[in-house]
């Protein structure tokens, strides 16, 4: 009972109606104790108009008027004259006075509790106005264990009525709690576990139908986020589809440059100074494509190979990029500029260094060749006490909103229309695989700027 929100809802109604029952109980019995008192004294006037009506009456017949009205003594004040109309011998000294005419609600709350809680039998003294004006004041002596009883009695009604009210009350808003509350919960908590056991099947997604404002609110988030979850397991369906391709791709093309391979060796013999000037380039480039597509089977079977790390010369990694994209530009007006100190070494792996700084200038040469205007791209690095920083800049008409926004997601982070995003995804793993990061400075219409940052020490100096 406790652990359900219907039952807990139970317990919680019965507690506060009955907690709202006993601030009520306390102002209600004060009256109870009110009108008693003020009972008794209309009793005790109506038994004095028999001596008011005949000045002698016997002794037997004061006794039973005293008696009904059950009361000691009678003084009733009229024309300014105290008299004590009837009278009877009491067995105690007067304990308490209370004055009925200007009692205001604490001191009767107050009395009331008191005697409530007093289980002493005393005499008290009770004064007040009597009815209709038949003299100024009437004032009686009585006993307090009538009182006593009669609030108790009126306390335990209370009691019972006020558990009776709390069962009716709380056994009303469990069926309403349960009808209106659990029971949609609880359909909210089944489309859950249905979509859970196959998030595939797009008929298992919810559909709001609830009418309390908040559960649809809750229905159409569970829907928006079934809805983007099963488009996601899609998506990464058809890329581990597409991972086995190009796994089996990369796989044969590796075969090829293989060859290609073998036979650029024979081809660095020619004495022709432009094959042998040429010669060099070409090989680093088969050699390059060969590392790529073994790196391509390794990150289909979980994830890039961690770096080789060493120190290399980071000029000659960039004079190699440089030389392979002015290679790609032909007759284009494209410069290139490299700001590289002079010895400057990295710690990195040189192949997927040489990939990310590619990756990076390759997107800038493609973005300025696509906007037919000449541009700039620099290639610049600088060494600080905890890292190095390098940095490519272009003159490019900047990125696009969207590559903005998904700037390193795999496949839609694109900086160019038919770009798949795949470069600067594995450039940016590649990098935190140094434990460095790859940041975009700026992009605008004046160009954009990347920037690699490679941390110097090693995890345990930081």
């Amino acid at each position: 009972m406790l652990k359900s929100l219907s039952g807990r809802f139970l317990i919680l109604t019965i507690i506060f109606v009955m907690l709202a029952e006993v601030m009520i109980f306390v102002p209600s019995i004060a009256r109870f104790r009110e009108d008693f008192l003020l009972s008794r004294l209309e009793r005790s006037q109506i038994a004095s108009l028999a001596l008011l009506a005949d000045d002698m009456i016997d002794d037997d017949l004061e006794a039973e008027l005293l008696r009904n009205a059950e009361v000691y003594n009678v003084v009733l004040r009229r024309d300014e004259m105290r008299q004590l109309i009837l009278s009877s011998p009491m067995p105690q000294p007067i304990d308490a006075t209370f004055d009925l005419r200007n009692a205001g609600p604490v001191d009767l709350i107050r009395d009331a509790m008191r005697r409530l809680f007093d289980r002493e039998e005393r005499v008290i003294r009770v004064i007040g106005a009597p009815v209709r004006e038949a003299g100024l004041l009437i004032e009686i002596t009585m006993k307090t264990s009538g009182l006593r009883a009669a609030m108790v009695d009126y306390g335990l009604n209370i009691l019972w009525l006020s558990a009776v009210i709390s069962a009716i009350t709380a056994s009303l808003l469990f069926v309403a709690v349960r009808g209106l509350l659990v029971r949609p919960i609880k359909g909210v908590v089944s489309y859950m576990q249905s979509y859970a056991a196959a998030p595939e099947d797009a008929r298992r997604i919810i559909q709001p139908n609830a009418s309390v404002t908040e559960l649809r609110e809750a229905e159409e988030a569970l829907q928006s986020l079934q809805v983007e979850l099963t488009a996601s397991l899609k998506q990464k369906e058809h890329l581990a589809q597409l991972g086995g391709a190009v796994a089996k791709v990369s796989h044969d093309l590796r075969n090829i440059l293989t060859s290609a391979q073998l036979f650029t060796d024979r081809i660095e013999m020619s004495e022709d100074p432009t094959v042998k000037r040429m010669a060099p380039k070409l090989v680093n480039s088969i050699t390059r494509a060969v590392n790529l597509c073994e790196s391509t089977l390794a990150f289909g079977k979980a994830e890039e190979p961690p770096p080789r790390l060493c120190h290399v010369v980071l000029a000659d990694i960039v004079s190699d990029v440089v030389e392979s994209e002015r290679l790609a530009i032909g007759e284009f007006d494209l410069s290139f500029a490299e700001d590289i100190p002079t010895g400057l070494t990295v710690r990195a792996d040189p192949e997927q260094l040489y990939r990310v700084i590619a990756n990076l200038v390759r997107n800038a040469r493609q973005a300025i060749t696509a906007s037919t205007k000449p541009g700039e791209i620099s290639v610049a690095a600088r060494e600080e006490d905890t890292a190095w920083f390098i940095t490519v800049a272009d003159t490019g008409p900047g990125l696009p909103p969207k590559a903005r926004e998904h700037l390193f997601t795999p496949f839609q982070g694109g900086t160019r229309k038919g770009g798949s995003g795949l470069g600067l995804a594995i450039s940016a793993e590649l990098v935190r695989g140094h434990g460095g990061k790859l940041l975009m400075l700026s992009t605008g219409e004046s160009g954009t700027t990347f920037e690699i940052c490679l941390p110097k020490g090693d995890v345990a100096d930081s």
